[in-house]
């Protein structure tokens, strides 16, 4: 089996080790690398990953441009990557030309870290350019144990959005909203074309019999493998899909068939 990690992050080697340090003592989790790339190509290889998706997140509008470039620097050797677009940047929507300029596939979110809400209309302007380029849209989906405790990425804002933005591609992580699984099955699940979900980091949250249920609700050719390392070992999340009584079909989808045709590679 081939494996496509389709949810992936690492910093560059001056600020890995404070970056990880300071969001593993926030969280209490305890990091799968040290932060770099180095440290996630290992890991990856450990567990016969050969491709992944590398997803940074610019949390000031003043970091967007240098981590954008940055992004377009790494790529190579089996990892893509996508850009970031701050939503308090005045040059949002010109970012993601760049970002487009610079062969990158897509854009990530984080509501949680970046203060909006999915389906918020400031945002338009963004997912407009987004969808216009044919990028596609990576967000945080959910709780999350690195911020506060508030919730703006949930099911309902992602079904808002998708049905504001139908041919946006739409790629909601953590199985679509990290511990929100019920909201998961009554607002998204199944419901939208243009929506993906991720099963990044979920593997110690969810029972396999609720997983079960919102992949077939969702249908294997829009679910895709991720782990979010090094915030878990993919090995977790690989070991998770394997379990399920899946297809071989299913799990070929998942592990890397979707990811590629995401991707367009």
């Amino acid at each position: 089996m081939r494996y496509f990690d389709f949810h992936t992050h690492a910093f560059t080697d001056e600020l890995a080790e404070r970056a990880v340090s300071g969001l593993a003592s926030t969280s209490g989790i305890e990091p799968a690398t040290d932060g770099t790339l180095g440290g996630l190509r290992k890991k990856l290889a450990e567990n016969g990953i050969d491709r992944a998706l590398l997803l940074p997140v610019a949390t000031k509008p003043s970091q967007q441009r240098t981590i954008n470039n940055w992004a377009a620097s790494v790529m190579g050797g089996g990892l893509y990557c996508c850009g970031t677009v701050h939503p308090d940047a005045a040059d949002a929507a010109a970012e993601v030309e760049r970002i487009k300029s610079l062969g990158l596939y897509g854009v990530k979110f984080h509501s949680e870290y970046q203060g909006f809400c999915p389906h918020e209309e400031r945002m338009f302007p963004i997912y407009e350019k987004i969808e216009e380029l044919g990028l596609i849209a990576v967000f945080h989906g959910g709780w999350d144990p690195y911020s506060d405790e508030s919730i703006r990425a949930t099911p309902q804002s992602f079904s808002s959005l998708a049905k504001a933005f139908p041919k946006l591609k739409i790629v909601a992580a953590h199985l679509g909203g990290m511990k929100l699984w019920s909201d998961i099955e009554k607002y998204t699940a199944g419901r939208f074309d243009n929506l993906w979900f991720d099963v990044s980091v979920i593997a110690r949250f969810i029972e396999d019999e609720q997983l079960l249920r919102i992949i077939r609700m969702q249908g294997a050719d829009k679910v895709l493998f991720g782990s979010d390392c090094p915030w878990d070992d993919p090995a977790h999340e690989i070991a998770m899909i394997n379990r399920l009584p899946l297809s071989d079909r299913e799990k070929e989808l998942i592990f890397h068939i979707n990811a590629e045709k995401l991707l367009g590679i």
